[in-house]
């Protein structure tokens, strides 16, 4: 186990394409980190720095407390699990795993006389050495009875398990994962993902991990570092990032469904409080907001931003609140015990998540009336940067 040190790391092909844009990042022994963000945004070439496969155009990193920007790969400590899975298919998985470790002994002895007895005293200890370290991680993925099979026998999480495995006998200071599930179903990328959970768990190693998939990198992760363009958008843990997103692209990226977003302006109504002005609808704003940065935004455009499981339906009579929109609903998406409603309100589509209970007597067509609790709405400016939440 070790610390990752990023300071001002950058990374430009040719003269304008800055790939990673001065990334500032501490992580902490054990620590399991994952970078997201969508395609092109630079979280795989962040960690091919890490890896010491991308040379650095800025920066520096450091490995347990060591600068590693002209160490190469094989000397960092480091073990590197791909998409591709990257087996050997003339070797079974027991010579896959224990390949890398194989060749290292040999580079090591490759000049000691063969007839020296010491010599081929260590071989047969290293032997056994190897054997019992690719046990060990047979029996911690439980591959155990996979262990005589080759490539093109395994299925596809099997696979995965077996290129974890040949990561973890190495014993590396530091596991660097870039994308691994992204060629799994559905259902095998959720057991693999509790199974990597597992893993860090027991092992309590460094892990960094590379994901464009939100609801992953929630699941997995201690510390979430959402990336796009090559710029850190946001670090912190995933209850922090869903419920106090840093700016606009966060709020619209992490959760699913994705944040319903409200494009109006602020003013002052006749108490001296203020409103928020959607097209139609008009919205008074909670107290704590007013005492924090409304007041400096004048009649700035501003975004309102409602997360779908904080639209609640609102049972015919019962009273309606300040904070309701009504339209008629397009569609209804069920998944299993929850169902996203899809409405149109004033020309725009809106998204309430909701309990399937809550859906008898609703059908495409109805009109609907959706209620929110403005403490739970969230406030950006025109550039997209977050106004302080009410709730802190």
């Amino acid at each position: 186990m070790a610390t990752v040190e990023l300071k001002a790391v950058s990374k430009i092909y040719g003269t304008t394409v800055r790939a990673v844009d001065s990334v500032d990042l501490s992580i902490a022994n054990g620590e399991f980190i994952v970078l997201v963000g969508p395609s092109g945004c630079g979280k795989s070439t962040t960690l091919r720095m890490i890896a010491g496969l991308e040379d650095l155009s800025g920066g520096t990193i450091s490995i347990g407390n060591r600068i590693v920007n002209d160490v190469p790969p094989k000397d960092r400590n480091i073990a590197m699990v791909f998409q591709n899975y990257a087996l050997y298919p003339h070797l079974n998985v027991r010579q896959n795993l224990s390949f890398g470790l194989e060749r290292r002994r040999t580079f090591k002895s490759r000049w000691r006389g063969i007839w020296d007895s010491t010599y081929r005293t260590q071989r047969h200890a290293e032997r056994l050495a190897i054997t019992a370290r690719v046990d060990a991680a047979a029996r911690t993925l439980g591959i155990e009875q996979l262990l005589h099979r080759p490539p093109r026998e395994l299925s596809g999480g099997q696979r995965q398990r077996v290129a974890v495995g040949r990561a973890l006998v190495r014993d590396p200071a530091v596991f660097l994962f870039d994308e691994p599930l992204s060629n799994l179903d559905a259902l095998l990328r959720g057991e693999m993902r509790t199974e990597l959970r597992i893993l860090h768990r027991s092992l309590r190693a460094t892990m960094v991990y590379v994901t464009h998939d939100q609801e992953e990198a929630m699941s997995l992760a201690d510390r979430m570092v959402v990336m796009k363009d090559g710029v850190v958008q946001q670090i912190g843990s995933p209850a922090e990032i869903y419920d106090s997103p840093a700016n606009r692209f966060v709020a619209g990226f992490i959760g699913t469904p994705p944040m319903n977003m409200f494009e109006g302006r602020i003013a002052r109504d006749s108490t001296g409080g203020f409103t928020f002005h959607w097209k139609e609808s008009v919205f008074s704003l909670c107290k704590r907001w007013v005492d924090g940065e409304l007041s400096a935004l004048g009649h700035d455009t501003v975004t309102l931003g409602i997360r779908p499981d904080r639209l609640r339906i609102l049972p015919a009579g019962e009273n309606e609140n300040s904070c309701c929109l009504t339209g008629h609903v397009v569609t209804i998406e069920r998944y299993g015990p929850l169902a996203d409603i899809v409405a149109v309100v004033n020309g725009m589509r809106v998204i309430s998540r909701t309990s399937t209970d809550t859906l008898a007597e609703i059908c495409e067509g109805d009109a609907i009336t959706l209620e929110f609790q403005m403490q739970f709405a969230h406030m950006f400016r025109a550039d997209g940067s977050a106004v302080t939440s009410p709730r802190n």
